[in-house]
């Protein structure tokens, strides 16, 4: 069972179950939220908005960090929720392999503040909001000797900026969307993978896709045991418009990027070779590969990916509150740099390691992947 709103307002006061007050745009002209852009529809939150007239005001929000988490990526990966690390004693040397628990604490909670206008021409929004990453402890050693370490905690952060235009003059209820945003440690709130959720470090937002994004706000360095941040870009556009009081229609597209830094790759690359020299052993799809070698140029971990989405739908209103809509839209995923194994073309490619670096085994390569949808619609309001 699930709330979806349950919040009381009071003298500028809003505590409950509601909208975060960092999003803007929020897929409002979509039938499937298909492009990239913060839309988090319930949270916890406790807020204070303060007005100043002509449509000004400024909101200071308190919310539930759980809902903007994605999985810490660490040497194993996966959404496993105790994940081998190598690691030691001394910082920069691993001497032993422990693990360490990738499942955050809600230790903080998120911060969100907002400038807000909202006026006859339609309205414009600063967001900026931050968010803490923790992981649970490291265990250190092996046999009688054993200690426990713990990760830093980092905060991340996101600012969004957002426009709304009416356009009546083109015809009653038009209205355009513009709306971008950056995030250092906090993908969720750029909202890069919207359309495919980041239940998963490595989600597919294509279903059979040839290789996969990976979305985590960052990953653990085995040598040091802390945190290295990843980024994330994301610019929306949306244009509604209506033929007629029962007809309309939307025009929308959106562009991101996630970026990993090149140490936090290098770095899971050393951390494979010393628990598999040479890169010999059959590992997951979530193993990085030796630096240097073939296989790790080509495999998909922690790889900068971009994402394009471009779509358009037509909905009928015969009466109030039911809307009867068909939406198409194309998406598009790829990698800024390199080519990776094409996992539909060469399924057991990940237990060829040995022969993809040695050149006795050549994988079928990929640089994107694309599919085009079609949905369908009806929806009755209560």
């Amino acid at each position: 069972m699930n709330v979806e709103k349950a919040f009381i307002q009071f003298a500028g006061l809003t505590a409950g179950r509601a909208s975060s007050f960092f999003d803007f745009y929020a897929h409002d002209f979509e039938l499937s939220s298909a492009t990239a852009g913060s839309d988090v529809a319930s949270t916890n939150l406790f807020a204070y908005t303060a007005t100043f007239g002509n449509g000004l005001s400024a909101t200071l929000s308190v919310e539930d960090p759980v809902f903007r988490r994605t999985p810490i990526f660490a040497p194993s990966g996966g959404a496993a929720p105790i994940s081998p690390v190598f690691t030691g004693y001394t910082r920069g040397v691993p001497s032993s392999f422990g693990t360490i628990d990738t499942i955050q604490r809600e230790r903080l909670p998120d911060f969100v503040g907002v400038l807000r206008v909202d006026q006859a021409w339609g309205s414009a929004q600063l967001s900026a909001a931050t968010h803490e990453l923790n992981v649970g402890t490291i265990a250190l050693g092996t046999g009688a000797h054993f200690s426990v370490a713990h990760t830093n905690s980092v905060q991340g952060w996101a600012v969004q900026g957002g426009l709304k235009v009416n356009a009546p003059f083109v015809a009653p209820g038009d209205a355009l969307y513009l709306q971008g945003a950056y995030g250092d440690g906090a993908q969720f709130y750029t909202g890069y993978s919207t359309f495919s959720g980041s239940a998963s470090p490595n989600a597919a937002t294509i279903q059979g896709q040839k290789f996969n994004q990976y979305f985590s706000d960052a990953t653990i360095n085995p040598f040091t045991g802390q945190l290295q941040i990843s980024d994330s870009v994301t610019a929306v556009a949306s244009y509604l418009h209506y033929w007629s009081p029962e007809w309309r229609s939307a025009v929308f597209g959106s562009y991101g990027e996630q970026s990993f830094s090149r140490s936090a790759r290098l770095a899971q690359g050393a951390a494979f070779n010393l628990l598999n020299p040479n890169g010999t052993n059959t590992f997951s799809s979530n193993a990085v590969g030796v630096p240097g070698t073939r296989f790790y140029q080509l495999s998909q971990a922690l790889r900068d990916t971009y994402q394009l989405v471009a779509g358009a739908s037509l909905i009928w209103s015969p009466v109030k509150d039911l809307d009867i809509g068909i939406e198409g839209y194309y998406t598009q995923i790829g990698l800024r740099k390199g080519r990776a194994i094409d996992l539909d073309k060469s399924p057991t490619a990940y237990a060829s390691v040995a022969g993809i670096n040695a050149g006795t085994f050549l994988p079928r390569t990929a640089t994107q992947d694309a599919v085009s949808q079609v949905r369908l619609r009806i929806q009755r309001d209560f």
